[in-house]
Formats: structure tokens, C-alpha cells, sequence
């Protein structure tokens, strides 16, 4: 027990000793991010703690679902990763519990603006603007033009050749359709969406598996956060990623302890854990190249960075209220979604 209380202040930096003491046991989590740094994070963590991770893989639509679903027997401690409008719908319900982590003054100010807006409900953990993925050999093969804005994607030739995931289990969908409402208005956000319907081939459940499509070239273009884009390049597909010539918004990928865990100090211990530059350093090594929230992390050089895209001031507190969101999502199930192909 002495040498796991001496590894988790090692990996914390910090006196954490009422969590440190009860570094054993286990820990329910909800992974949101891709699978390949889910497992990562989960062995990591377990190779310098003595707590077993039961880790289960879910979109963070899916996860908040979940989580709403079993806020009065909750079965899951900690919830890392996903897109942050959903844990701070979480926040807003009061379905997780304020954390403040002595890593806080660590992290990049867009992180600790998250943890503030929801009372230390939520942290972001890392960072990462939406765009879209294309195939360079199905463009060259059939002679598509190089889509570098929004607007392109409505190309006539495209029809067929998109996919999305659905903004009901997806946080990166979401934040596609929260953010071209702020980029457009919202009744010519739908009405562009509507019209981009027709060239949509599959509204998929997870966000990243449009553009691993595209990767195989199942589907031209993929709409994603663009690091999932970038991943897909790093592991030799032919694919390019794109930022919109409009704007674009981003996400600030974050994580909360639920309210009511079963294993409270382990869900502390993990969270601790994940703010550090040497953890988040390693998101490279699963292709996962976000850009990391600890001030002194590696940044991946393959991450894009948000100097080099014109980003939109993305309205993370209107976006992530329940009920904007519920009234945003039943309008797009309404006139986009029940017109499917």
C-alpha cells in the first residue's frame, strides 16, 4: 500500500493524501474519446495504481444518456473525455460533483474557464476544432473539387459521398449543428443541413467513424474534429483535413466525476492523474493528437492548432444549457434527421 500512495504522488506532484490513501479498489469509467487512447489511458493508469479501471466506450451523447438514465443508482465514477456540451448539460442537472483539482492552476485557460462555468463540475482535458477529412484518391480518381468551405459540401457531385454521425448520440455532430447555427442563424443552419441531407450517405453513432470511412474509402469526405482527421493521415490513409473557410467551432474535450460514485477517492485519483503533462503527453503515442490542457504538455506536431483556423467565438454555456440543447436536437430530428436517406 506504501508503494502506491508513493506512485500516485509521483504522478500527481501533489500531497494528495486523502486520495492517495485510498488508491486501491476499483473504478467504474466512461470513456468518450477513441477507443485506441481509451485502452491506452486505461493501462497506463492501472500500470501505476493499484485500482482496477472497468472501462466501458461510449459517445457522450450516449454516456450522458446513461449517466441521466442512473442518476439515482449511478453505476459510473468518472466520465473522461467527449465533446464538454454534454458534461456541462450533466453540470447543469446536477449529475456530477464539484471537483476542484489541485492540477487546476496547471491548465490552459480555455480548461479552467470550462471548470468555472460549471461551478468545478467539469474540467477540459483537451482541445480540438471541428472540420472534415477527405479521401485525396476518390477526389482525384473522379475529379471532385477540393472542398474548403462549408458551402462546398453541397456540391451536386458530393451526393452520396458524405457521412456525419447523428447529433443525438454524437458530441462532435452536436457541435457541428450547434456550431453552424452560430456561424449561419439557426433556421438557415437547418435549411443548410437539410440541403446537405441529400449528399449524406450515413448519419453515424460515433463522431470519428465518418472520416474512418473515408479512410477506407467507403465515403469521400467525413465531418470530424479535425485530430481524428489528422490521426487517419498519421496512420497512412489518404486523407486530408480541411478547416472551413467560414469558421468553424471547436471542442473542449472534458471530464466529471458523477454525482453519487461508489469509488469517489479513485474517481479523484484518476482525475488528478489525467491532468498531468506526462499523461497527456502520452495522447500522441494512441494517434490521439488533441491539443492537451496542462500548460506544459507536448503538444503533438501533428495536432492543428487553433491559430491556423478561423474559429468562432463557440458559445460553450447557451450550447450546453439542457434545454437549448433538447429544443436544437428535436428541431434537427424533425426537418433533417426524419428526411434521412
Amino acid at each position: 500500500m506504501r508503494l502506491t500512495i508513493l506512485t500516485s504522488l509521483l504522478f500527481t506532484g501533489t500531497a494528495l493524501a486523502t486520495t492517495g490513501a485510498q488508491a486501491a479498489g476499483e473504478l467504474n469509467l466512461i470513456c468518450s474519446a477513441d477507443v485506441v487512447i481509451c485502452e491506452q489511458m486505461k493501462g497506463d493508469f492501472e500500470k501505476s495504481h493499484d485500482i482496477k479501471v472497468n472501462m466501458v466506450r461510449l459517445s457522450s451523447g450516449e454516456t450522458y444518456a446513461k449517466v441521466r438514465a442512473e442518476a439515482r443508482n449511478p453505476k459510473t465514477d468518472i466520465w473522461w473525455a467527449g465533446t464538454g456540451d454534454p458534461h456541462m448539460q450533466a453540470a447543469s442537472e446536477n449529475l456530477t460533483l464539484e471537483y476542484k483539482s489541485p492540477m487546476l492552476d496547471q491548465l490552459q485557460d480555455w480548461a479552467v474557464k470550462q471548470a468555472e462555468s460549471t461551478g468545478y463540475k467539469t474540467v477540459g482535458v483537451y482541445a480540438g476544432a471541428l472540420g472534415w477529412g477527405y479521401n485525396t484518391e476518390i477526389f482525384k480518381s473522379k475529379g471532385y473539387k477540393e472542398p474548403l468551405c462549408w458551402a462546398d459540401l453541397l456540391a451536386p457531385e458530393l451526393k452520396g459521398e458524405i457521412q456525419i454521425a447523428n447529433p443525438n448520440s454524437s458530441g462532435t455532430a452536436y457541435t457541428a449543428l450547434a456550431s453552424l447555427v452560430q456561424i449561419m442563424g439557426e433556421d438557415q443552419a437547418i435549411d443548410y443541413l437539410k440541403k446537405l441531407n441529400a449528399n449524406i450517405s450515413q448519419y453515424t453513432k460515433s463522431g470519428s467513424a465518418p472520416v474512418k470511412a473515408a479512410a477506407r474509402g467507403e465515403t469521400a469526405v467525413g465531418i470530424v474534429f479535425m485530430h481524428d482527421a489528422v490521426a487517419q493521415t498519421a496512420e497512412g490513409f489518404p486523407v486530408k483535413s480541411i478547416a472551413p473557410c467560414e469558421g468553424t467551432g471547436y471542442e473542449i474535450g472534458s471530464m466529471s466525476i458523477i454525482k453519487g460514485a461508489r469509488n469517489l477517492d479513485n474517481a479523484k485519483v484518476w482525475y488528478d492523474w489525467a491532468l498531468q503533462p506526462d499523461v497527456q503527453s502520452r495522447m500522441k503515442d494512441a494517434k490521439s493528437f488533441q491539443l492537451p490542457s496542462n500548460k506544459t504538455a507536448e503538444v503533438p506536431k501533428e495536432a492543428p492548432k487553433f491559430e491556423d483556423i478561423k474559429l468562432i467565438d463557440y458559445d460553450f454555456k447557451t450550447y450546453g444549457d439542457p434545454v437549448k440543447r433538447k429544443a436544437l436536437l428535436e428541431r434537427w430530428d424533425r426537418e433533417v434527421g426524419a428526411v434521412a436517406n
